[in-house]
């Protein structure tokens, strides 16, 4: 892998020309070659470094001041996540024993403690001769070269063989077994070292290893978690929501279910699992198991007993006192799906979000669960740069913009983690990278570590006239390593989970089947392994009871067949869960399996409605009203009504009239389906639709919230047929002034299916005669020429009320919206485009936001302890702070003292150029980020009032009234507003059964939009697969060391582009404040051209190709080469 600005050699760029993005095979005799161009003192010195620090980790009467002491001390590899124990074959390291005098002490002392865990490891890794065959094979490679690095290195390697033979013939009777365990299995294949001796220069090579990687571990103390773990080998997981390109082997993403041999191995022999093989905890500046405690446990004898992964949780009587006394915080769980062992909880007090660092600190709990937290001691805090450059891994929650402030919403990416820092050697983890490749890889990754830190880059990037390598400067961040000496303005506090109040997770995940790897275990011949596709889930093991019957024997069939897996169980001692297959979807890649995975893995319910359900339905059909109910209800069936909805709807819930009064003014109408006639209280079917909550609306289908025969039919406002209503009529000035308002059940007969392009046609063209061809057939009561000024009419005071609404201080964030045409027989994607949001959407909405708010205020006076509205809190402090910040530093003069001068800012600083426009679109992608979820509550349970309000609508009480077919939360709006009518009883509700709904409908409308925004992504990913490649504009909107992300502007989607998939010369990242900058050089096209520099900044306009990667719903994208003529 390519480091910031380091010159490529020609076998990488060739790599990048192909689009490979394996890493480098590891070269023979790499560090005999490295000594060779480094026989300098700087090397020497070095190396003589690492056995200083040895020595001072491993003697304890050292003379070295204590507190610098405690401070290497403190940094250890193991400390730094790193599991320095998991791969040695002679269970002997630096860490147990003292070496004086660098490597020539000779009265070695034997270590005290010893994990229990790294004997299962090694037992467990003797079962599995096909790994470690590979991994003894390299580990002599590097020892052979290490031995001819210099002579004076060779003298201490000399010496160092024969006390560390001594050491071996001196160790207790578990190293002397491991010892001969290790020496018979390597005679059988002759590669057993012929003494003592040798076998101690295996040994040696494992301790340089080890002190290079706690010296690097040492380098980075001063970065934040998120920094290191940034600086991994590109390992991502693959996300559904597709916002990142594919830098990983392209076989990679889908191969994970195929190769967690190394972790399973290690646990199959007695089921425990090693904690470090599962992307736990790594490379901080704290330890990966919270405390002290745990790091005790780990040093504790285990034989006869399982040892615990996790912490048991706290009971309920704990929780509870300790959250009153303020010891604990509760919160929902982000977890960053980019970086899975990161996880947050908001603050309570509004401010930087608590960091979870790891799968064992976050103790067995899923995404969106809401949980209890401890704080950690102020030492294990995340030291964070000061110009609060976390803020990237930081935003791992999806799109938080309210509907009530954007028409449109696009996928956003959850979480954009650091790139690397470039000026430091960064730990050689394991991760679920590694267990890919084998533990030959992590050698490899060592080599290539310790090329980093000596390769004279400076000189070779001066051929190319580039500064190869980035020096951070000193002063970016904090130079103490210890967060207590820290003002709290350079940490972010971490925490551990102790409880789960609520399994928000639906506990289901999409994913792959594959047998262990150890076929002599027990387990193997009763489990096999679940690998989830969101690698946020943990992996599972299934009976094999519920694979197919063939698998045992034929598991490649399966290799990419999708299955659901549900959680069953997680227990403490075992980093994998246990589950139970639920079905198999089909082929990964395909519309129908990919689509029923998602509404799985989100809880959205699409069986069949119960038959008790439908039992509530009318069945005398064809379905006519009453003459009883007519008599209950204002009759308008002859008004000129109408509904205006995309040409697809099938549920009309809502319809508009407008009718020109003698004295020049309106009376304007909103008429909205009485769904609450049909789904009466406390029915089969009111528990039915209040579980479902929302209709979820896909790219090819919609998922209903209540059976078809309402939501299509009796329910649904279909012209021609007399349909129950509840209206709510103003009579408004032509500027939009209310001079009065009526609230009512009616009865209506709308005379024409408008869409929205019939509308907008009408709006453009005011003096065009539409022909009865050109628009849906209409009611013979009624004119086309009536309706078209019954929709001119609305527009016009629709764009008053509109102006005086951002006049008082509204905001509205309008992002790209990509949508699909579709093939009418295969249903595949044929083309897309973005969504354009016009007058006549504007109008349309500019009246459902009147209804709501004045229902809202309507039936919070009648019901003032039990209205349910909608809030939306202000933006996150945090965040809107390092966004103004940002701003400032790029000379955008932005106001964010509130939603309206925010909205003026966003609409009145720019031009109607293309580039203006681009870059419109960029900021409120940026602007979105720090914006709160608007949520559903009970006015009797939040006693401030001053809580109530809606920030982007900026209004003191919301509700949502006007789509009862698909939402639950509207169904409830409209009985209150009946019980306020006096039509009907009081609601049978209590506040705190409302409050109990409206966070089960918080939770379902988030998961909707969810699912929603991953169905667009599935059909775009085929798209790109089956139509690219595509080339579009795109801006940036992102600059990392090594990587910077885009708005493709065509399609709206956001991908990052990695430099080192690009065919460069180097590249250069600095960054002046919150302003980076990233500088590329191309390879010349041609020997006698020049290289061709660029420059990357925030809102650069670039062009990009969108190229699918042959993984199912995978597809990367690359910047354009520029032209030396550019």
């Amino acid at each position: 892998m390519d480091q910031p600005g380091n010159v490529r050699n020609t076998t990488a760029t060739q790599g990048a020309k192909e689009g490979l993005n394996k890493p480098a095979a590891p070269q023979k005799n790499a560090y005999t070659r490295l000594v060779q161009k480094h026989h300098s003192g700087r090397f020497r010195s070095y190396l003589n470094h690492i056995s200083q620090t040895m020595q001072l980790e491993d003697d304890p009467s050292s003379d070295l001041d204590l507190p610098l002491r405690r401070g290497l001390e403190g940094d250890n590899p193991a400390r730094n996540g790193l599991n320095v124990h998991s791969y040695s074959p002679v269970r002997t390291s630096h860490l147990e024993q003292s070496m004086p005098g660098g490597f020539e002490d000779d009265k070695p002392q034997i270590a005290q403690n010893r994990c229990s865990h790294e004997k299962n490891a090694f037992v467990s890794l003797e079962r599995d001769s096909e790994v470690e065959d590979d991994y003894y094979v390299h580990q002599r490679g590097a020892a052979s070269d290490l031995l001819n690095m210099s002579d004076d290195l060779g003298e201490r390697v000399s010496n160092s063989l024969t006390h560390c033979a001594a050491l071996l013939k001196s160790s207790g009777s578990d190293e002397k077994d491991e010892e001969d365990m290790w020496r018979k299995k390597h005679k059988k294949r002759g590669r057993y070292p012929a003494s003592t001796d040798t076998a101690a220069g295996h040994l040696l090579t494992e301790q340089f290893s080890e002190d290079v990687l706690a010296i690097n571990a040492r380098k980075n103390s001063h970065l934040s978690p998120g920094q290191v773990q940034g600086a991994e080998k590109r390992g991502y997981a693959r996300t559904r929501n597709n916002s990142e390109s594919a830098r990983t082997p392209q076989n990679f993403d889908r191969k994970r279910q195929l190769s967690e041999s190394q972790t399973e191995t290690m646990n199959n022999s007695d089921t425990r699992i090693n904690p470090r093989q599962l992307g736990t905890p790594r490379g901080g500046t704290y330890a990966a198991v919270p405390t002290s405690s745990d790091r005790k446990n780990l040093n504790k004898p285990t034989r006869g007993r399982k040892k615990s992964v996790f912490e048991a949780y706290m009971s309920k009587e704990d929780v509870s006192a300790g959250l009153k006394r303020g010891e604990l915080i509760q919160g929902p769980l982000r977890i960053n799906p980019k970086k899975y062992h990161e996880a947050f909880i908001p603050s309570p007090d509004g401010t930087r979000d608590i960091f979870i660092d790891g799968v064992i600190a976050r103790n067995r709990a899923l995404n969106s669960d809401i949980v209890v937290v401890k704080l950690l001691p102020k030492e294990q805090w995340k030291v964070i740069k000061p110009d609060g450059c976390d803020k990237e891994t930081e935003a791992t929650h999806e799109s938080n913009v309210p509907e009530d402030m954007l028409g449109t919403c696009v996928p956003q990416e959850a979480a954009k983690g650091d790139a690397r820092s470039p000026d430091v050697i960064i730990e050689a983890q394991f991760d679920d990278n590694d267990a890919e490749h084998g533990q030959d890889h992590l050698q490899n990754m060592l080599t290539d570590d310790i090329k980093k830190l000596f390769l004279d880059t400076d000189e070779k990037a001066k051929a190319v006239g580039i500064s190869a390598v980035h020096r951070t400067k000193q002063d970016d961040g904090p130079k103490v390593n210890d967060p207590r000496l820290l003002p709290d303005k350079c940490l972010q506090r971490t925490a551990k989970v102790v409880y789960i109040l609520e399994k928000k997770h639906s506990r289901a995940a999409t994913g792959f089947i594959k047998p262990l790897a150890d076929k002599n275990s027990e387990l193997f011949k009763r489990c096999a392994m679940f690998s989830p596709v969101d690698h946020r889930v943990p992996r599972i093991y299934v009976s094999l009871a519920d694979c197919p019957p063939d698998f045992v024997t034929r598991p490649e069939d399966y290799s990419n067949i999708l299955f659901i897996c549900r959680i069953v169980d997680w227990k403490e001692d075992s980093n994998f869960a246990t589950g139970q297959l639920a079905k198999s979807l089909g082929q990964a890649g395909e519309i129908e399996p990919e689509t029923e995975g998602i509404l799985m893995e989100y809880g959205v319910d699409f069986s069949d409605f119960p038959s008790e359900a439908l039992e509530c339905l009318p069945h005398n059909l064809p379905w006519v009203i009453s003459p009883g109910e007519l008599a209950k209800r204002r009759d308008l069936r002859k008004e000129c009504i109408f509904t205006i909805d995309p040409s697809t709807a099938k549920d009309l819930d809502d319809a508009l009239s407008c009718k020109q009064l003698p004295d020049g003014n309106f009376e304007v109408g909103v008429h909205i389906a009485d769904v609450s006639y049909f789904v009466l209280e406390e029915t089969a079917l009111d528990k039915v639709a209040s579980e479902r909550a929302t209709s979820v609306y896909l790219v090819q289908k919609v998922v209903p919230m209540l059976p078809k025969l309402l939501c299509e039919e009796l329910c649904s406002l279909n012209p021609m047929q007399d349909r129950l209503t509840f209206s709510v009529m103003w009579k408004l000035t032509p500027e939009g002034k209310i001079l009065d308002e009526w609230f009512g059940r009616t009865v209506i007969c709308s005379c024409m299916k408008l869409s929205y392009d019939h509308a907008q046609s009408m709006i453009e063209s005011p003096e065009k005669v539409f022909s009865p061809e050109e628009l849906p057939p209409v009611s013979i009561q009624h004119s086309i020429a009536e309706i078209q000024q019954a929709v001119l009419n609305l527009h016009r005071i629709a764009q008053h009320l509109r102006k005086q609404r951002f006049i008082d201080g509204a905001l509205r964030l309008d992002q790209l919206k990509l949508s699909f045409t579709l093939d009418q027989e295969s249903g595949m994607p044929q083309g897309c485009y973005i969504y354009q949001y016009r007058d006549s959407n504007k109008l349309v909405e500019e009246f459902m936001l009147l209804a709501n708010m004045a229902v809202a205020h309507k039936i919070y006076r009648s019901f003032p302890s039990q209205a349910l509205l909608r809030r939306h809190p202000p933006p996150q402090t945090k965040l809107l702070n390092d966004l103004m910040e940002f701003c400032n530093q790029v000379g955008l003069h932005i106001d964010f003292s509130s939603a309206g001068t925010l909205h003026k800012s966003l609409n009145e600083t720019f031009g109607a150029d293309k580039y203006s426009e681009a870059r419109k679109e960029v900021l409120t992608n940026m602007f979105s980020r720090p914006m709160q979820m608007a949520l559903y509550f009970c006015t009797g349970v939040l006693e401030d009032e001053t809580l109530f309000r809606h920030y982007a609508l900026n209004v003191p009480f919301y509700t949502h009234f006007t789509s009862p077919i698909r939402r639950y939360a509207d169904i409830i709006v409209h009985r209150l507003l009946s019980a306020s009518l006096g039509a009907s009883p009081p609601i049978k509700m209590e506040k705190e059964a409302i409050q109990r709904q409206a966070d089960h409908s918080n939770d379902r409308k988030m998961a909707s939009k969810r699912v929603q925004e991953l169905s667009a992504d599935l059909f775009f990913s085929i798209f790109v697969r089956e139509c690219g490649p595509l080339e579009s504009e795109a801006m940036v909107m992102g600059v990392l060391n090594e990587a910077f992300d885009v708005l493709v502007l065509k399609f709206g989607v956001q991908k990052r582009i990695y430099c080192n998939a690009l065919p460069l010369l180097g590249f250069h990242f600095r960054k002046e404040g919150r302003k980076p900058e990233l500088t590329l050089l191309w390879e010349p096209e041609e020997p006698e051209q020049e290289p061709v520099p660029q420059v990357i900044t925030i809102f650069t306009l670039v062009e990009v190709v969108l190229r699918s990667d042959g993984i199912p719903l995978k597809y990367s994208a690359l910047l354009k080469r520029r032209s030396l003529e550019k």
